[in-house]
């Protein structure tokens, strides 16, 4: 693949202009060299078009350890975007390096990425993840928010779902939702220590009350809620992994509504 029709994928993908395109590939490929070691970025290099080359050179031989939350904000820096528009880019981006460098190759980033860099990958079982807008719109049909109301609920109740579960479960929920709804996720589980936190379904909703201030009918509607856009937007055997963690206590969330 040359330069241009590499470009030109960016442009498609993420629905820009070649002058955008070009600053998302350098801003995405120049990250992507940080996280990964010097060898597989090397041998990156050595696929690429020769213009795009450059931007996947590294200096020092390790790689940065750091999580997709942490990648998708370098993007946006270097971009000159906010963290949505620079999730664009990325998943644009890996997608016109998976037709420029093949499958083979792409496997090996891959493999050096951790786990909740799935769903930007191009490639793979974990690609579908529902948008950020699709899953506040899943909760505001249900309640009638708007959606600021709809992005307050979600957030109040998934940091409290992510003090109530362990931490691995946590860590799947991050890679299967998208990186807006990362940051609760994350602060549930930095507030709990990742281990699971006994809740009874009151305290629950007394939490998520707290946390969106609304009474606690108003929590428990929005917990709903948010239960049934997340049955929505995970798969059957992660959905199940959530409900067994629960418990016959939470039913009154997981009922379809």
């Amino acid at each position: 693949m040359d330069y241009d029709e590499f470009i030109v994928i960016i442009e498609q993908q993420a629905r820009v202009g070649r002058e955008r395109a070009e600053q998302a590939a350098q801003a995405v490929l120049r990250t992507l060299a940080e996280r990964i070691a010097r060898g597989e970025a090397r041998d990156l290099a050595a696929t690429l078009p020769p213009e795009a080359a450059p931007w996947v050179h590294k200096d020092s031989p390790d790689a940065e350890g750091f999580d997709v939350d942490e990648f998708v904000r370098r993007v946006a820096d270097r971009a000159g975007s906010d963290a949505t528009t620079a999730t664009l880019y990325t998943r644009a981006v890996l997608t016109a390096l998976w037709r420029a460098v093949g499958s083979k190759e792409m496997e090996d980033v891959a493999s050096q990425l951790s786990r909740d860099f799935a769903p930007l990958l191009p490639v793979g079982p974990d690609v579908e993840v529902v948008s950020a807008p699709q899953f506040f719109e899943a909760v505001m049909s249900r309640t009638g928010l708007d959606q600021e109301g709809a992005r307050a609920a979600t957030h109040a109740v998934l940091e409290t779902l992510a003090e109530r579960v362990a931490g691995g479960e946590v860590d799947d929920l991050v890679m299967r939702l998208p990186l807006e709804l990362h940051p609760p996720l994350r602060a549930g589980r930095a507030a709990s220590g990742g281990k699971a936190t006994r809740m009874s379904r009151e305290d629950f909703v007394a939490r998520v009350a707290e946390r969106e201030s609304v009474d606690r009918d108003t929590a428990l509607d929005h917990t709903r809620a948010v239960f049934a856009a997340l049955r929505e937007a995970l798969p059957d055997k992660e959905f199940h992994d959530l409900d067994s963690q629960l418990g016959s206590d939470y039913d009154v969330f997981l009922a379809h509504r």
